[in-house]
């Protein structure tokens, strides 16, 4: 048997690429809104920004379980119109669910607040360019399903400079309102050409009739793995946004919750270049696992270990010797990132490290209740520091120390699960059946 390469390179590169602009786009987006809104304004959009993510809320790792249902099919050589009419019937559920909050988005600024036609249309448009990312997210992980990644990243890699471009014209004066139709317009051209790969594929129907009965089916076909999963995803969510609640109610609008935001940029920013370390080794870790063969998985796994350190170690080295520089450019007069943000930016990005790669091993396998576990336990301690941060009024230094510390335990343990679990069931037995049950994903 021809023995697989452990990455494919046009994927690695385009990858790469698309992970890089992604950090770069978010701080070029902290950069325009600083100098073209007022705080006030630009706090808004911040609040309209992390509302559009939390709809990701009601993935509740239905996509993760789609990719391993599809992943199964794939390597077993067996299409399966069943899973396939369930990935539809998501996708398209995704795409009205984010539809009617940029509507909902649009009237309640309209009606609810000061702000003019125009102003509420800025915040729906934004609204809808940000959340139509959950789209995005789910159509990703069928493309990896099928290997068709490549094609996938030369999307991502054109949706990316059109955001920089839309960013820059922003920033010589094109109105926001002109930005958003465009960068909407531009997502409408990339879905539309990657739905029609994935109908070619197979991965998903071109056809979008019963869709009621295949979300019932797909319910009832993987209720138990829906909790587990579920209770994942909500713990995520809770983990990445709640702060964004509560600093305004500590310190309210202005100065704060651009600072958060602006840690927030960076350690997401890390996060997905993580990510995309991770989505570049998946498919080599999941035909591992199904052929027993842990040296493979676990060379795989060092190697985006290696990988991660990489930007990790570089983003790191930026910030020790120039983040007083870079914050200052960012910003501008709307806030000042006091200093000792630094030293916790570094801890987050290493505890991030070690976070994406242990969780993408467990979640891309089917390990969905022991992600679950880790994930409860992060939600009790973050529900406990939140409570702890009202009642003593942490400043906002301390607050994101105490949030890194909580979180870098979650990633420690996340690691002792990966070993427990994928890692040692690989170095067992003969090869599993190409399509494992998945409700037994942890069974030794």
């Amino acid at each position: 048997m021809k023995k697989q390469r452990i990455i494919s390179a046009p994927f690695f590169f385009l990858r790469a690429g698309t992970a890089g602009a992604a950090l770069v786009t978010g701080l070029l987006q902290t950069y325009v809104f600083a100098h073209v809104l007022s705080p006030h304004r630009f706090s808004i959009f911040i609040l309209v920004a992390a509302i559009g993510y939390s709809l990701w809320l009601i993935d509740f790792g239905i996509v993760k379980i789609l990719f391993v249902r599809l992943r199964a099919c794939f390597l077993a050589g067996k299409p399966d119109k069943t899973v396939a009419g369930h990935a539809t019937a998501i996708v398209t559920f995704y795409f009205g669910l984010v539809t009617t909050g940029a509507l909902a988005c649009f009237i309640f600024m309209a009606i609810q607040t000061n702000a003019t036609l125009r102003e509420a249309a800025e915040f729906g448009l934004f609204f809808w360019f940000i959340s139509l990312n959950l789209v995005w997210f789910a159509l990703r992980n069928i493309t990896i399903a099928f290997d068709d990644y490549v094609l996938f990243e030369a999307l991502e890699t054109v949706r990316r400079a059109g955001y920089f471009v839309g960013l820059g014209a922003a920033l010589f004066g094109l109105p926001l309102i002109v930005m958003f139709i465009a960068l909407n317009a531009l997502w409408a051209v990339v879905l539309t050409i990657c739905l029609k790969r994935m109908f070619a594929r197979g991965a998903l129907l071109p056809s979008v009739s019963g869709f009621t009965a295949h979300l019932r089916s797909f319910v009832r076909a993987n209720r138990k793995e829906l909790v587990r999963s579920g209770t994942y995803a909500a713990t995520e969510i809770y983990t990445y946004n709640y702060p964004y609640l509560i600093v305004p109610l500590l310190f309210g609008l202005g100065a704060p919750p651009i600072i958060l935001d602006t840690t927030f940029k960076v350690f997401r920013g890390g996060s997905t270049i993580f990510s995309a370390v991770t989505d570049i080794v998946i498919p080599r870790q999941t035909s591992a696992l199904a052929e027993r063969d842990g040296p493979t998985l676990v060379h795989a796994t060092l190697f985006g270990v290696a990988m991660c350190a990489l930007p990790a170690a570089l983003i790191s080295i930026i910030l020790l010797f120039g983040a007083e520089r870079l914050f200052a450019m960012l910003l501008g007069h709307a806030a000042t990132m006091p200093p000792a943000t630094t030293p916790i930016l570094i801890a987050m990005l290493f505890a991030d490290l070690t976070k994406m790669i242990t969780h993408s091993v467990l979640v891309h396998n089917g390990y969905f209740k022991e992600v679950a576990r880790v994930g409860l336990g992060v939600v009790l301690a973050m529900t406990g520091l939140a409570a702890f941060a009202l009642l003593t009024h942490l400043d906002i230094v301390h607050f994101l120390a105490a949030y890194t510390a909580v979180y870098a335990c979650g990633a420690v343990a996340a690691l002792v699960m990966m070993i427990r679990g994928p890692v040692r069931r690989a170095y067992e037995g003969a090869p599993v059946p190409a399509s494992p049950p998945l409700a037994k994903p942890s069974a030794p």
